[in-house]
Parts: structure tokens; C-alpha cells; sequence
């Protein structure tokens, strides 16, 4: 199915905080191995990269991280950062924060010798500069994979999105 939007080698570049939003509105989760294999069937995958914020305690995560690492993915990760709330009375009371929006810049510009189209499983807007910069002066294919209520109309406008959705035979878990 992406075949048709697809020029010469291709690299990924997943923002799983975004997927991981995705996949909970879609109700059911990507299987990261068919995923793979879907794209090596439809496109010349160049690299496969994953990123994502990191909590060293959660066995399941570093598992699953290992698993990626071993079938393929290149991995980018860092500690998740507790971020106390000033405004809130208990010690305790705050979030959880780790963006890797930057390191994903940074690999996609580096890389980009690589591969003729960049394919960015992401809704977020704050990638709609990078994606113009890719196009326009480097002159690479844009895709963005994203769930309907999950991306932005900045990249729907500026690069080929598909819906999850409609891969959803091919590579749910």
C-alpha cells in the first residue's frame, strides 16, 4: 500500500511516545515485528529507528527495547525525568517527562545521505520545520503515519500522511 508514495531507499523514524498514544486510540497494538517485515516487503528500508523516553526500573520496557534492538530497530532512548509540580503540596505530585523530539532531528539530518525518503511515525507538529527543511532544500519524499486524531494538520499539509488504520491486517500485534 505505501509503495506508491515511495521514491528510491527509505529510512524510519518512529516517535513512540506518539505511537504509543496511537495505539490507544486505535484499541489494539502494532506488532513490531510484522511492521518490520511489511516494510521490507514494500520499500528499500535503509534504517529503522525508535525513540523513546526510558524508565530503567520498568523490566517489561527494557525487554521489549532489547527485542527491537535485536530484530533491527536502532534505538535512541533516555532516562525519563520526574518533573516535581511547585504549585502542588505533596513531594510527590508532578509528571513524568522525556522528549527525544532533538535526537530525532539530529539522526534524521545526519542520515540523510541514506535515503531518498524519510517516513515519520508521528503526529506531533513540532516536526513540520523538519520535514519542510527535508523537502525543500534536501529534496526528499516525506511520509507521515499517524492515527486520524493523533496528527496535526500542519504535517497532513506538508507531507503524505497514512492512517494506521488502513495497515492495520498487515501489522497488528
Amino acid at each position: 500500500m505505501i509503495k506508491k508514495y515511495i521514491q528510491g531507499r527509505v529510512s524510519i523514524f518512529i516517535d513512540a511516545s506518539n505511537i504509543y498514544h496511537s495505539q490507544k486510540r486505535l484499541k489494539w497494538q502494532i506488532d513490531f515485528r510484522k511492521f518490520l517485515g511489511y516494510l521490507k516487503k514494500e520499500v528499500n528500508l535503509q534504517e529503522i529507528y525508535y525513540y523513546t523516553a526510558r524508565d530503567l526500573s520498568f523490566a517489561k520496557q527494557t525487554k521489549f527495547l532489547n527485542f527491537l534492538e535485536m530484530i533491527g530497530y536502532k534505538v535512541r532512548s533516555k532516562k525519563v525525568k520526574f518533573i516535581k509540580d511547585k504549585n502542588k503540596e505533596k513531594e510527590k505530585e508532578g509528571f513524568h517527562k522525556g522528549n527525544l523530539d532533538v535526537e530525532l532531528t539530529m539522526d534524521v539530518l545526519e542520515t540523510k545521505e541514506k535515503y531518498d525518503t524519510l517516513i515519520l511515525l508521528s503526529g506531533d507538529s513540532d516536526f513540520e520545520p523538519l520535514l519542510q527543511l527535508m523537502k525543500m532544500k534536501y529534496r526528499k519524499r516525506c511520509l507521515v503515519m499517524a492515527t486520524k486524531h493523533s496528527i496535526s494538520i500542519e504535517l497532513i499539509k506538508c507531507a503524505k500522511y497514512i492512517d494506521l488504520k488502513k495497515l492495520k491486517f498487515q501489522i497488528q500485534k
